[in-house]
This record gives C-alpha cells, structure tokens and sequence, in this order.
C-alpha cells in the first residue's frame, strides 16, 4: 500500500456524502457552526456561488451576498466539520467556471437568470 492509498482511506472517513449538487450560480444557504462562550449555534450565510475549487476533502465553494450595500465574499471548505448544513435556494444559469465579473457590477447587474432544468 503506498502513501497515496493511506491518505485517501484517511480522508474517505470525513469526506461528507449527504451534500447537494452545487454548481456555480446557484444561491444557497449555508449554515455555519459558530461557538459562542460555552454554547454553539448555527449561522445561515445566503448567498451565490461564484467559484468552485479542488476536489475531493479539500473542495472549496466561494459564496459572495451584499450586506448593508458592501460585497462580502467567504470561503467554505465543505468537508468541514464546521457547516452544519447546506441548502440550494435556487439554481443560476451562467456560462462560466468562475463568477468574478460579479465583484465589478452593483444592484441589479448582479443577477443571474434562473435555471429550471435541474431540481432545487
């Protein structure tokens, strides 16, 4: 058995399997797991996918909203044991791998068409 093969069956332990189908352009809502004091609750953070990166536990999902008129943008590793849960809200349909044309534009410019082809 070569290091390869270890490192997977490591990582097949903590690889998620109840995840959606994400793509870019779809809005979802993510709940976060956040510690506060001694108690831990679940934060949703709703927003676009605008890029999608690496494969397999170390997949990553960017997901931009605007708050209080300001672009946020975060990061979500979805293997983590920090997301609670992600739910898709709608699904977009672009013609790109990354969305970050969207950085530049404001208000109604941001949005993307809906795509009715595959379930929510």
């Amino acid at each position: 058995m070569n290091v390869q093969e270890i490192i997977k069956d490591i990582e097949s332990e903590y690889i998620k399997t109840d995840l959606p189908t994400i793509h870019v352009g779809d809005t979802i809502r993510v709940g976060v797991r956040i510690r506060e004091g001694g108690k831990e609750r679940v934060q949703p953070y709703e927003g676009t996918v605008i890029a999608m990166r690496n494969g397999g536990i170390s997949e990553t999902i960017t997901v931009r909203k605007t708050f209080q008129g300001v672009g946020v943008e975060r990061v979500f590793l979805l293997h983590s044991p920090r997301i609670a849960e992600i739910k898709i809200i709608r699904r977009g349909k672009v013609r790109r791998a990354k969305l970050y044309y969207l950085r530049d534009r404001v208000g109604k410019a941001t949005r993307i068409r809906q795509r009715f082809d595959r379930p929510v």
